[in-house]
């Protein structure tokens, strides 16, 4: 392996959206070392946290059906039972909801929870309120997609929080999706809700860490008998 290689192996990929971010901060900190050094040193400071910010490191998802993975790096923040949005379309019977919330420090690329096909996808103009908030579910900017997965239907919803105002969806209606794999992000502070349906045990806790693509929140499958074990 060369030292090109090598180097380049180290790199965390950036995502595409952030380049416009990352020169503009760039071009910014010249201007300020131009005015005066230490606001150049401040704008620095800034534009690696830019790089940081926008970074997409690859990930190794679990891949056994049925098997529900987190759509965010962030902190769980919230296990609850209520109702999907009524955009959805999914009733108003209750569904287990999990909440990942990211800050600004988190990669906010997002993966799809579980193996499936996109059956719907609906904007919703909203609200910023602090994502971390039980009300932003329902009143914050959102963007949300209803997928067809291990014989049922999930929700996977992208909320914008008090500081981001642009969430960016990479998918289509009726495309598969696989477990994992990236289908959308959101600029700066914001939250993913799954709904689950009713019955369904969540394997992680509030307060938990858990990355894209990686974290097992739940398993949609946990009753089949190939699930069980035996004490021999």
């Amino acid at each position: 392996m060369s030292i090109y290689d090598s180097i380049r192996k180290q790199l965390v990929p950036i995502t595409p959206e952030g380049y416009p971010f990352i020169g503009a901060f760039a071009f910014a900190s010249l201007i300020l070392f131009w005015i005066w050094a230490p606001l150049g040193w401040i704008g620095t400071v800034l534009t690696l946290w830019c790089v940081y910010f926008f970074r997409d490191p690859p990930r190794v998802t679990p891949v056994r059906e049925g098997l529900v993975v987190s759509p965010a790096d962030g902190r769980v923040s919230m296990i609850t039972t209520m109702a999907p949005p009524h955009e959805l379309g999914m009733g108003v019977a209750p569904m287990l909801r999990i909440s990942v919330f990211m800050s600004v420090f988190d990669c906010h690329v997002n993966r799809s929870p579980v193996n499936g096909r996109v059956e719907k996808i609906l904007y919703q103009p909203g609200k910023f309120f602090n994502a971390d908030l039980d009300k932003a579910s329902l009143d914050n900017e959102r963007n949300s997609l209803v997928i067809s997965a291990a014989g049922t239907r999930i929700a996977v919803v992208q909320i914008a929080g008090l500081i981001a105002r642009r969430i960016i969806c990479y998918v289509r209606e009726a495309q598969p999706l696989g477990a994992g794999e990236r289908f959308g992000m959101i600029r700066f502070g914001s939250r993913l809700d799954v709904y689950l349906p009713e019955g369904t045990v969540p394997l992680v806790a509030v307060g938990q860490t858990a990355l894209s693509g990686e974290t097992v929140l739940a398993d949609l499958r946990a009753h089949d008998e190939s699930r069980a074990f035996r004490a021999g």
